[in-house]
């Protein structure tokens, strides 16, 4: 086993606690989107709103609006996060609904009047159901087919686990849901990884994307990228994604 084994090896062994990436700073960059999904949240997120952010991981994202926590709520349904939830966020008075299931079945009806998505699933009948008439729902998605180059590099029989999250169709579901549009674009941006250590550990916390990806059985692979590393400096690939704002029309 050569250092660069040993290396990606260790790196598969890494565990992200969150939905925190800062283990790969410096390592991997990604262009600017052309929308400020924060700037968005901003925009209509007003400081006396009931407000529930889905699927928000270990509430990094969440936490840095600074919202009131007796106005904030959230769901999440990995354990691992709800467990870090609870030690945190919740012990500052943000309400927490576990949803393992990821079809917000103990939020209640009618009662915000922001939702807001980064990355999560996208229960539109549920989203309907939480929000207030005229309430806005903001999401920024992953679209189907993020780093699809790289993963079926990694993987030849890769198919996208989510063929249908893309722009159309979410919009096309939001509108038969009584959702009005207020902002849709679209957009690739490059990423580049400059270590395949990196990849690895991109690869190994995020399996929907790779799926099967084992570090030794993917070992020619790595080699192939490190050469290209070696003569090119960095491994790019594409984020593929998405941005709604949509509000709900009153009955």
């Amino acid at each position: 086993m050569d250092r660069h084994e040993a290396s990606w090896i260790e790196e598969s062994h890494q565990a992200m606690h969150g939905w925190d990436f800062s283990h790969l700073k410096g390592r991997c960059e990604t262009e600017a989107l052309p929308w400020d999904y924060r700037g968005l949240v901003q925009q209509y997120l007003k400081p006396n709103d009931e407000w529930l952010d889905m699927d928000t991981g270990g509430g990094e994202l969440m936490s840095s609006f600074k919202h009131p926590a007796e106005k904030t709520s959230v769901t999440e349904g990995w354990q691992p996060n709800i467990d870090l939830l609870n030690r945190t966020q919740v012990a500052q008075g943000i309400t927490l609904y576990a949803d393992p299931e990821g079809k917000m079945a103990e939020v209640p009806s009618d009662h915000f009047e922001v939702v807001t998505n980064s990355h999560g699933g996208l229960p539109i009948a549920a989203i309907s159901r939480v929000l207030r008439p005229d309430g806005v729902f903001i999401s920024q998605q992953v679209g189907a087919t993020n780093n699809y180059s790289l993963s079926r590099f990694l993987n030849g029989k890769y198919a996208p686990a989510f063929p249908d999250n893309n722009l159309l169709q979410v919009i096309t579901q939001l509108q038969s849901s009584g959702f009005r549009i207020l902002k849709a674009d679209a957009s690739f941006v490059k990423m580049r990884f400059t270590d395949v250590g990196a990849i690895v550990y991109y690869a190994t916390v995020i399996p929907w994307e790779f799926t099967n990806f084992d570090v030794n059985r993917a070992m020619p692979e790595l080699h192939q990228l490190q050469d290209i590393i070696a003569n090119v400096g960095d491994i790019t690939t594409f984020e593929d994604r998405f941005i709604v704002v949509a509000t709900k029309d009153e009955d």
